[in-house]
């Protein structure tokens, strides 16, 4: 299985996937950590049905140390026990911005109150941002069908 197209070796899409991954590294030594924003990588592509950022993160938070344990609960985050109410906070809210068109209005204030609650206002502007990245990311590896499952941590470090 091959994508649509290569970003990487297409040249258009390359000057695109070039200011997307800026923006990514623009979130580079924020305060908000590191693994809340791999949970929200998670949970935003597994929405989005993307495989190949799914496969990408999944990988990249067990190699930071994250247990496969609770990455295998992202999914089902109210249920599960595992995580904090900050970062359940911030997953709620992925799913919020996330799934806009299947709400009229976008986000509800008490999605973003209940954040705010347990971020401030650096870390809720880089929860803004990792979401916007995540999301444009999926976007555009659903749409070229990238394959999923090759991955290996740092790949593209």
């Amino acid at each position: 299985m091959e994508a649509r197209l290569n970003p990487f070796t297409n040249p258009v899409l390359g000057k695109v996937f070039k200011h997307i991954v800026a923006a990514g590294k623009a979130l580079d030594g924020s305060t908000l950590p590191a693994s809340t924003q791999e949970l929200v990588k998670l949970r935003a592509s597994q929405i989005n049905g993307c495989g190949f950022c799914t496969d990408m993160h999944f990988k990249d938070a067990v190699h930071a140390g994250e247990s496969p344990e609770r990455l295998n609960l992202v999914a089902v985050w109210r249920e599960a026990t595992v995580f904090t109410d900050a970062e359940r906070a911030a997953l709620e809210l992925a799913e919020e911005t996330t799934r806009t068109a299947d709400a009229a209005g976008g986000v509800p204030e008490h999605v973003w109150a209940n954040a705010a609650e347990h971020y401030d206002e650096d870390q809720l502007g880089a929860l803004v941002g990792v979401i916007s990245v995540i999301n444009a990311f999926n976007r555009v590896n659903v749409m070229l069908q990238t394959p999923a499952g090759d991955y290996r941590p740092g790949q593209f470090s």
